[in-house]
């Protein structure tokens, strides 16, 4: 009995495997304990192992490559109309077990550690940046009570943060004054961190030739560039630039019918941080349109003209994830159009 197929429904501790062989009988549908999985699959022959690409998913996938099995990842929404009745461990190990098989599925890259580890640093940075915020409108809302008011932006914030902990803040009563230089203090040490993380960030981006060929690209900086990099890994999973920007979720939704082209907003399907990246460095390239016209793309100049500023910045997002993917899979860097 050769068991050709295995799905495995990853857990924290109690994994369910289900196998099947060529002629499509099932062979086991068992749970194992978390050190149980590498040692079961070590005495089965080399097959096809199909799992969710969820926590923990790229590190199985390494381990059990190194055996010798073929490891393919599946976005769960992909996974989840293949389970027939019922929300089980075994019902999802066999819904699993029967997607990795269809011609058509689309499969998610294995990330190395390398890649982990500098994606690791993004998502620190990101939970940073938002504990940050946090801790301004905090103690904007709080100094608010006593009738002082802090302008809008991070630099005057902090400002007034170093303010406070020097001794010339605002008078405020005793138990206020300590609750809100807590707060400043805090908030000082995360933006510290921030940056500490960012030019770990930066370091580690100039040793690698993708990312300095993306920050070629109008818009894109070294935390978009790297981000990508580490996301994304080889380009070449994509078969163009527009299935690229549709996994970021930057293309419209298409609801068409009866002859009818219907298109709707972006589907917003793809990984939210790079999204939000690309739209960040397109908003600033508006910022700059709007300041020197007479250095920026006239194609750019004419979409501002023609459509609402959100609209443009996330149109502008989708273009440059096609040039992204170009740039990737030629390897050379951006040639800005000539003007006949």
């Amino acid at each position: 009995m050769h068991v050709t197929t295995i799905g495995i429904d990853l857990a924290k501790t109690i994994f369910q495997v289900h196998g099947v062989t060529e002629d499509g009988g099932v062979a086991f549908n068992r749970s194992l304990r978390r050190h149980q999985v590498l040692p079961f699959l070590a005495k089965l022959e080399p097959c096809l192992i199909g799992m969710e690409a969820c926590g923990t998913s790229h590190h199985w996938a390494r381990e059990i490559s190194k055996l010798g099995h073929q490891v393919k990842l599946m976005p769960p929404a992909y996974v989840k109309p293949y389970v027939k009745r019922g929300k089980t461990d075994a019902a999802d190990a066999e819904a699993i077990c029967e997607a990795v098989t269809r011609p058509t599925m689309r499969f998610v890259a294995i990330k190395s550690p390398d890649q982990q580890a500098l994606l690791s640093q993004h998502r620190a940075r990101q939970l940073l940046i938002g504990q940050r915020t946090q801790l301004s409108n905090m103690i904007r809302g709080l100094i608010g009570e006593f009738g002082y008011v802090v302008r809008k932006g991070l630099n005057h914030i902090r400002d007034f943060a170093i303010d406070l902990q020097a001794g010339n803040g605002p008078e405020l009563p005793p138990a206020a004054q300590t609750v809100i230089l807590t707060l400043c203090e805090q908030l000082l040490l995360l933006h510290v961190r921030i940056k500490d993380l960012e030019a770990e960030i930066f370091a580690a981006s100039r040793t690698d030739k993708r990312v300095k060929l993306l920050e070629t690209i109008p818009g894109i900086g070294p935390v978009t560039a790297s981000a990508i990099v580490a996301t994304v890994g080889s380009p070449h999973q994509f078969k163009s630039g527009r299935e690229f920007a549709a996994w970021l979720g930057l293309t419209p939704l298409n609801r068409s019918s009866g002859g009818k082209e219907r298109l709707g907003r972006i589907s917003k399907m793809g990984d939210r941080y790079l999204r939000a990246l690309l739209v960040a460095g397109m908003t600033s390239r508006v910022r700059a349109a709007r300041a020197r016209p007479d250095r920026v793309d006239p194609w750019l100049i004419s979409l501002l003209e023609r459509k609402p500023v959100r609209l443009a910045t996330v149109a502008m997002a989708n273009k440059v994830a096609r040039i992204i993917w170009a740039v990737l899979t030629r390897g050379e860097p951006y040639r800005a159009p000539v003007a006949a």
